[in-house]
C-alpha cells in the first residue's frame, strides 16, 4: 500500500492518530548528537551536514540532494515535496531533518507523529539567513561547535563579496531568472525568491522584482522587463534551452535576445542558499561582468 496515493488519504489521518496516541508511552526523544541514522530531506540540509563533516551519519536523502557526490551513494526517498512516509520510515531513521517546504503536509504529519525526532529547518529566500540555517542544522544533529565555525566562515565570505560587489562601477545587468516554460509563458523569479537573492548578491538587478515569488509572465511583462541576461538552471526536467527561450518573440526582442546573453548554472549550487552560496554568486558575478574579471 502506498501512503502517497490520493485514494488513501484516510490512511494518513488514521495512522497519524494512532501514532500520536501511542507516542508518549513508547517513544523517548533521542539526543541530537546520538542520532546515527539521519534522513536528510532537502539538498541544502544534506549539503550542510556533509560540510560539517557528519555525512557518515546520513542514512538516506531526497532526490534534490545532489551535492556532494558522496550523497549519490545514499538511498533516495524521493522528491522533497512529494515524500512518502513509508519510504522514509523504511530507512529506520532515528532523526529526520527537513527543509521547510518538505511535503506533502499529511506525509510530514505522519513522520512527526511517528515518535522519530523531526526537525524542520527554516529556509527564507535571503542570503543573510544562511549562517543561521547552518546553525539550525548543526543544532539539529548535535554539532553546534562545527556549525558555529562554518556559519562564521560563511558570514565573513558573504560580507566580503557584498563589499566587493559594492565597489563595481557601471550599470547593473538586468537578469531574468526563468524557471521553466509552459504554454508559451516564462515562469520567472520575482522578489522573495532564492533566485532574486542570488542575483542581488552577484551584483545584478532582478528584471522582474516587481512581482513576488515565481509567476508566469505575459509577453507585455517580458517586454517591460527588458532583461540583459536570461539565467536558467542546467539539467533537470524543467531545463530551458537558449533556443526555446529566444524562440519567444518577446524574449527575442529583448536586450538578452539581441545579444544572445544566456547563462546556465546548477540549480542547487545557484539556488540552495547553503555553504556554497558565495562561490555561486561570485561565479555568477564573473559571468555577468566578464570585463571586470582580472586574468
Amino acid at each position: 500500500m502506498s501512503f502517497f496515493h490520493p485514494s488513501h488519504r484516510p490512511v494518513f489521518a488514521v495512522t497519524a492518530a494512532i501514532l500520536l496516541a501511542v507516542q508518549p508511552a513508547f517513544f523517548k526523544p533521542l539526543q541530537a548528537a546520538e542520532a546515527s541514522r539521519i534522513v536528510a530531506l532537502g539538498g541544502t540540509v544534506t549539503e550542510i551536514i556533509y560540510a560539517l563533516g557528519e555525512g557518515d551519519r546520513i542514512a538516506a536523502v531526497d532526490s534534490t540532494s545532489t551535492h556532494p557526490v558522496e550523497a549519490d551513494d545514499k538511498p533516495d526517498v524521493g522528491y522533497v515535496r512529494q515524500i512518502s512516509p513509508e519510504g522514509v520510515l523504511s530507512q529506520k531513521p532515528d532523526l529526520i531533518v527537513a527543509e521547510s517546504g518538505a511535503g506533502p503536509a499529511d506525509a510530514i504529519e505522519i513522520l512527526k507523529a511517528s515518535g522519530i525526532s523531526f526537525v524542520s529547518i527554516a529556509s527564507p529566500p535571503d542570503t543573510s539567513a544562511i549562517p543561521d540555517k547552518i546553525r539550525a542544522v548543526g543544532a539539529a544533529i548535535g554539532a553546534e561547535e562545527k556549525a558555529e565555525a562554518l556559519a562564521t566562515e560563511v558570514a565573513t565570505k558573504l560580507k566580503a563579496l557584498e563589499e566587493k560587489v559594492a565597489t563595481q562601477t557601471g550599470p547593473k545587468k538586468k537578469v531574468l531568472f526563468a524557471l521553466s516554460l509552459a504554454n508559451g509563458r516564462v515562469m520567472a523569479a520575482g522578489a522573495d525568491s532564492s533566485a532574486d537573492a542570488m542575483i542581488r548578491l552577484a551584483g545584478g538587478e532582478n528584471a522582474v522584482s516587481s512581482i513576488s515569488g515565481y509567476k508566469p509572465l505575459t509577453d507585455e511583462a517580458v517586454i517591460a522587463a527588458a532583461p540583459d541576461v536570461v539565467l536558467v538552471m542546467s539539467g533537470g526536467a524543467m531545463h530551458l534551452s537558449a533556443e526555446q527561450a529566444f524562440a519567444l518573440p518577446a524574449l527575442a526582442a529583448s536586450p538578452a535576445g539581441r545579444t544572445g546573453s544566456f547563462l546556465t548554472m546548477d540549480g542547487l549550487f545557484l539556488l540552495g542558499l547553503g555553504p556554497r552560496a558565495t562561490e555561486a554568486a561570485a561565479d555568477l558575478n564573473a559571468k555577468l561582468y566578464p570585463e571586470s574579471v582580472k586574468p
